[in-house]
């Protein structure tokens, strides 16, 4: 090792964010090289992307510059897509160039998990990115647009696939903003359909049972069908087969059912499940002590066993417990165990509802989206203060 060593982290998504702006305070002057490496040069908020993808909130209030949440006078930014981890070399392979590192730091983010199942990465969307985003906004409108010249009923069913927290959350807002533009292209409005099929036996896995039935009541008052406990077997060009056979004829598909660590980690040679890393109890990958795992690139067990969901609050809490770990390694100290602390869990389901659990207590209605938004306000604080709040909070 240098010395000054060189701390690489790869993605700015929450944990990558969080780990960046921990090192900022942690090390002192000249202690070390931060870079941070990402495709955008902007953060985008992931809990908050089934908004805009909808058409109910605008994209900008999704995403941030870099610029705004990290001091470049302690961390480098370099916009870049990386292209392989090189780990016997210590050394990141980016489309224009690489990168040494003595610590590597990766929240890269995670792929569609599609288990499989045949025509779903090719013909269907996910929401995943501003850019995916965009193209889910835009289609729904084009699918409108084009039942208007050919009077395609398949036009105006949307099909949503997977019922956890993605989906229910898209399918919520779909049906606050099909209304809107019904009227827009005189459309009437009996004659949308949104499905959403889940092959799991509940919608919202791990949520209490009444918050549930809460949701889907909520939801089918807007107009969703549920198809709960039936798996989609195959997603064509002009539908998906769910079940034993039956086919939904539809123009558009949104994939929410899962997501994979990134590619590039298995493809690194790490041992993964689901392109995961099970990492130690210092979030580091097993074999390398110098790689720090985080984010929907890490596995953590709980203290039963299993993996915890790989959540935003799951990704922030490592993203400050490995910069603390960076800068112990670097000191010679000793390293903090990783121990999840869970704020709660809140779920929307469109304007004016939403479903959580916080402190043991179960909260539905007005008062739970209220609390959607405190989180969202609260995480702006968190990365940009009272300026980043007031440019970017929804309060009303």
């Amino acid at each position: 090792m240098g010395s000054v060593p060189k701390i690489v982290i790869l993605g700015a998504g929450y944990g990558g964010i969080l780990t960046a702006q921990s090192l900022q305070k942690e090390l002192r002057h000249k202690e070390a090289e931060v870079t941070l490496v990402n495709r955008h040069d902007y953060h985008y908020i992931t809990t908050h992307l089934h908004m805009p993808a909808a058409g109910t909130d605008s994209i900008e209030h999704a995403r941030v510059p870099i610029s705004r949440l990290i001091d470049e006078f302690k961390v480098d930014f370099i916009k870049s897509t990386v292209q392989a981890i090189k780990l016997e070399e210590k050394k990141v392979m980016l489309d224009q160039g690489s990168l040494d590192y003595d610590y590597l730091v990766l929240g890269l983010g995670g792929d569609p998990e599609t288990f499989g199942i045949p025509g779903m990465l090719k013909n269907a969307f996910t929401i995943r990115s501003i850019n995916s985003v965009r193209l889910i906004r835009d289609h729904i409108s084009y699918q409108l647009a084009k039942y208007k010249n050919d009077n395609n009923p398949a036009r105006l069913t949307f099909v949503v696939g997977g019922a956890g927290f993605t989906g229910i959350e898209f399918v919520a807002e779909l049906a606050d903003r099909l209304p809107q533009l019904c009227r827009e292209y005189d459309i009437r409005p009996q004659d949308i359909k949104i499905i959403n099929v889940e092959a799991a036996p509940t919608a919202l896995p791990g949520f209490d049972t009444e918050l549930v039935e809460y949701a889907m009541d909520v939801l089918k008052r807007k107009g969703v069908t549920f198809r709960i406990g039936i798996p989609i077997k195959e997603c064509l060009a002009d539908g998906v087969i769910i079940g034993e056979g039956e086919k939904i004829p539809t123009g558009m598909v949104v994939w929410t059912g899962g997501i994979r660590g990134n590619h590039l980690i298995e493809e690194a040679g790490f041992e993964v499940m689901r392109g995961r890393v099970k990492v130690d109890e210092y979030l580091r990958a097993p074999g390398y002590d110098h790689v720090y795992m985080i984010g929907d690139n890490s596995v953590f067990m709980n203290p039963e066993g299993r993996p915890y969901p790989p959540t935003a609050q799951i990704a922030m809490q490592q993203g400050v417990v490995c910069a603390k770990n960076i800068a112990a390694a670097i000191r010679g100290r000793e390293l903090q165990k990783f121990k999840f602390s869970n704020k709660g869990t809140v779920a929307s389901l469109g304007r004016g509802e939403a479903v959580a659990v916080v402190g043991g207590k179960k909260i539905k209605g007005w008062v739970a989206a209220q609390l959607k938004k405190m989180v969202d306000i609260r995480y702006l604080f968190i990365i940009g203060g009272i300026p980043l709040v007031l440019k970017k909070g929804r309060f009303f």
